[in-house]
This record gives structure tokens, C-alpha cells and sequence, in this order.
């Protein structure tokens, strides 16, 4: 697949097909043009894609960034998001066809979601002239490594919260995108039409002519 090509299914460089967050995170290493490739590649990538998911404003992904360009740790924490996503990923390959979850896995994820709690903060809403406070959702994120703290609760809403037969890889073979299938009859098959739903499609039509 090429970046001008599926311009539609990118936001700010990334692939945003999953439909979760944990499963985002695994299409951060897509294969393109035949080779896996690294969106993740350093700190300031990273920051931009928690950005593109809407984890980190603009503000504070400047200010992120400009805080953290000469920590000695942050690439270190750049490996470590790294090692968690690869843990993900097996992980939802084999979930997805009905195992469980390793206890190692498991304890990694609630160490992960102790050191890096969701919190929780009131906000005013005002529409027209009402003025309604609600909740949200937060965490504080002081240094490279509390960037975990969304991922892994992203993973713990997936494997707890999520269908797992709505959890599926694209069917295309050399495709390695995961995705949860929001749809109303339950029967995507492909990671987006763009990319590879279009194209088993035309290769299927060429099979069926030459037959």
C-alpha cells in the first residue's frame, strides 16, 4: 500500500482502522510496499500519533515534545511501547481464535494500569445558554513512560469489554492490520475497502475470467 494512495484511511500518518485504540496500536507497524514498516520510529512520532488518536492536544504535544527532546530515558520508553505492542499483538492473534490471555500478559497490563491510572476530571460544557459540567477522562503524562497508561487501558477494555469473534486480521495474506468489526451484519473482512477490499475483489474477478 502506498501513503498517497489511502489517504482516507491515514490521519496524521497513521492508520486509524481498528476501531480501537489497542488495535490502532498494532497497525502502527503496517506492512508498505511489501516491507513492515515502523510508524513508531522515535519519540516525536510517537507523541504525534497519540496526537492523530486524540490523546494529546496540539498545546501539549509541543510542549511534550520540547520537554522531552534531550531526555536521556525517552528512547527507552520509545523500545518499551515497542516490546508492549508486539506483546499485544500475540496476544490478539491467539485471542482472537479463542485462547486466553497469558498470566504474564495480564500482570504486565495491571502493573502498567497501577503505575498509570485513568483519572477523572469535571468539565464545563456550554451549548447555547445552558452550562452543563461533565466528566472526563484523563491521565497525567510527565514523562515518556506514562504514555503506557492509555495503551494499557486500552487493552484491558479490549480483552474484557470487546466481542472477540467481532476481532479479526484482514483476510488479505500479505495484510498484517487488525480491526474490530463495527458493522451492523458482522461480516468485514478486510481491514478497510480502500486498501485491500478493492483489491481481493479485482484479483477475484481476474480468477473468475480466467477459469
Amino acid at each position: 500500500m502506498r501513503l498517497r494512495e489511502e489517504e482516507g484511511d491515514w490521519k496524521g500518518g497513521f492508520l486509524f482502522v481498528g476501531n480501537q485504540l489497542a488495535l490502532d496500536l498494532l497497525n502502527t507497524r503496517p506492512v508498505i510496499e511489501g516491507e513492515p514498516t515502523e510508524l513508531l520510529s522515535d519519540l516525536d512520532a510517537v507523541v504525534a500519533w497519540f496526537q492523530a488518536a486524540g490523546l494529546v492536544g496540539t498545546a501539549q504535544g509541543v510542549a511534550l515534545r520540547r520537554d522531552w527532546k534531550h531526555m536521556p530515558n525517552a528512547g527507552h520508553a520509545v523500545s518499551l511501547i515497542h516490546e508492549f505492542r508486539e506483546t499485544l499483538r500475540r496476544e490478539v492473534l491467539a485471542w482472537e481464535g479463542g485462547g486466553t490471555i497469558r498470566r504474564s500478559t495480564i500482570e504486565e497490563v495491571n502493573t502498567l494500569l497501577a503505575a498509570h491510572p485513568k483519572l477523572i476530571r469535571l468539565r464545563s460544557h456550554s451549548s447555547g445558554e445552558k452550562n452543563d459540567l461533565r466528566t472526563e477522562s484523563w491521565y497525567e503524562i510527565q514523562k515518556p513512560s506514562d504514555l503506557l497508561g492509555p495503551l494499557a487501558h486500552a487493552a484491558a477494555e479490549l480483552f474484557t469489554q470487546i466481542d472477540r469473534t467481532r476481532v479479526r486480521k484482514c483476510e488479505h495474506t500479505k495484510c498484517v492490520l487488525h480491526f474490530l468489526d463495527t458493522s451492523k451484519n458482522g461480516t468485514r473482512r478486510w481491514c478497510s475497502m480502500k486498501m485491500c477490499g478493492n483489491r481481493l475483489k479485482v484479483a477475484a474477478y481476474a480468477a473468475r475470467q480466467r477459469d
